[in-house]
């Protein structure tokens, strides 16, 4: 059964159900999860894995510029190469938001490798301009 392949783990984030017990999540939304996990994860925060995360906590203070976006989108394509084996990246774009120039949208467009599902999510990141 191909979801079996996509995996089960603890909700992200972490929340109990009725009797107490970690509720879980299944099949896609466990990769959605998987990757607000690694986007909101800054490469050197986990002591034992400091690979493990994404680079676009380097551009908290960057001006929202195209040259940023871009770095943004490669960031956002390598961490999820390296660290999501259970989808293809097929597109990923970085905009500025237009009710908020500091807030970053990252349009995520993927295929997920056992069903051949094509799924997208969008990633809010928050970066605040330096003065200069």
């Amino acid at each position: 059964m191909a979801d079996e392949f996509l995996g089960t783990g603890w909700q992200y984030p972490v929340t109990s159900d009725h009797r107490g017990d970690v509720e879980l999540s299944n099949a896609e939304g466990d990769i959605q999860e998987a990757i607000r996990i690694i986007l909101g994860t800054a490469k050197g925060e986990r002591i034992m894995r400091p690979e493990f995360g994404c680079d676009i906590h380097d551009h908290v203070y960057s001006a929202a510029s195209p040259a940023t976006l871009n770095l943004i989108e490669s960031s956002v394509r390598e961490a999820l190469v390296r660290w999501e084996p259970r989808i293809d990246i097929v597109d990923v774009d970085a905009r500025t938001a237009t009710d908020d120039p500091n807030r970053i949208l990252i349009e995520i467009e993927y295929h997920v490798r056992s069903t051949n599902s094509l799924s997208n999510m969008v990633y809010p990141f928050h970066i605040t301009e330096g003065d200069g």
